[in-house]
């Protein structure tokens, strides 16, 4: 009786018409739009403009994809600068190949540089795009997929992957779908990200240290099933290390900012306001409703007094009137006794 499995795609390209499109380079361009997509829409909740996503985005991307790769290459340079391998494949990117803990680097590198453009602050921005950069990982995992690389252990479970082909050289067989794990992990993590979010009002850079660490907790074990060739320091991964050195750092931070800055920011855009580009967050659609409140009660008291005014004024004219009339009375009556 043959197991139930995953199958592997036949091929590693898509095409477009006649137009030849790896599954990887498809996978991470979906993985760019839907992390743009839903940063910006994060963005303007928090009270910025639309579009800004995108235009610190046009800096974040090129710089996270050549971090994922350097980081790749230098951990694997063995792959492409050892005897018989041909080091221009180190460039073909769509072939595969990207390590994230470079992509996140350089990335925010890259992200610095536009909001410092921009007049924004970086932790405010890391916040919006945390859970859609999870997303974009989610769906990027589906490369390996199309390529037939980083899986795991040989495996008789109903899910397992069945490899045909495999770059590194291993039988073909029936083997963990690592990278699905990863995809489920990093769909669980956007959400947790989400609703944290909305729930404690994170900020300050703690929404994107939160999902750091949930990704990293997830990468150290799904590492720990990989059994492709990897650098080992005492008896772990080198990805085993990154990942439990990133998280420890990404728990502090989580810790610290909460105590010295508490809430939200109050201003994510400063220009945002005057443009009218952004919604605003409910706290400060609530902040301009009584601003109104308090200046129509303002306006109204004015109208009050202004009334009140006139009245005094009109009753002051009357008892004038009220005194000259008497007088002429009185100096009629003076003048009639002298004639008599």
């Amino acid at each position: 009786m043959e197991l139930a499995y995953i199958p592997s795609p036949s091929r590693g390209v898509l095409y477009l018409g006649p137009v030849p499109l790896r599954g990887y380079a498809f996978c991470i361009i979906i993985g760019v739009f839907v992390a743009v997509w839903l940063g910006n829409r994060r963005w303007v909740a928090r009270g910025g403009r639309a579009g800004t996503v995108a235009d610190i985005a046009v800096w974040a991307v090129p710089f996270g994809l050549i971090g994922g790769r350097l980081y790749h290459v230098i951990t694997d340079y063995e792959l492409y600068f050892s005897e018989g391998r041909d080091w221009v494949d180190a460039f073909k990117i769509w072939e595969g190949g990207l390590g994230i803990w470079g992509a996140i680097s350089l990335g925010a590198l890259g992200a610095w540089i536009g909001c410092r453009r921009r007049g924004i602050p970086m932790p405010a921005y890391a916040d919006a795009v945390a859970p859609g950069i999870a997303l974009a990982q989610a769906i990027g995992r589906w490369g390996n997929w199309f390529n037939q690389e980083l899986y795991g252990k040989e495996t008789d479970l109903p899910w397992a992957l069945h490899i045909t082909s495999s770059a590194d050289g291993r039988i073909p067989g029936y083997y963990h779908p690592t990278f699905l794990y990863e995809s489920l992990w990093c769909l669980g993590v956007a959400v947790l990200v989400i609703w944290a979010d909305r729930r404690f009002k994170l900020g300050h850079g703690r929404a994107f240290a939160l999902y750091v660490a949930a990704y990293c907790a997830g990468r150290f074990w799904i590492e720990y099933m990989r059994v492709d060739d990897a650098h080992h320091i005492l008896g772990l991964r080198l990805n085993n290390w990154t990942a439990l050195v990133v998280f420890l750092l990404a728990v502090t931070y989580l810790v610290v900012s909460a105590k010295k800055r508490p809430g939200r920011e109050a201003v994510v855009e400063p220009d945002a306001e005057t443009s009218g580009g952004g919604t605003g967050t409910d706290d400060e659609a609530e902040s301009e409703d009584t601003a109104k409140d308090e200046s129509e009660s303002s306006s109204a008291k004015a109208d009050t007094e202004a009334a009140k005014a006139d009245t005094e004024k009109d009753a002051e004219g009357d008892g004038k009137e009220k005194d000259d009339v008497k007088d002429e009375a009185e100096a009629e009556s003076e003048a009639a006794g002298k004639k008599s």
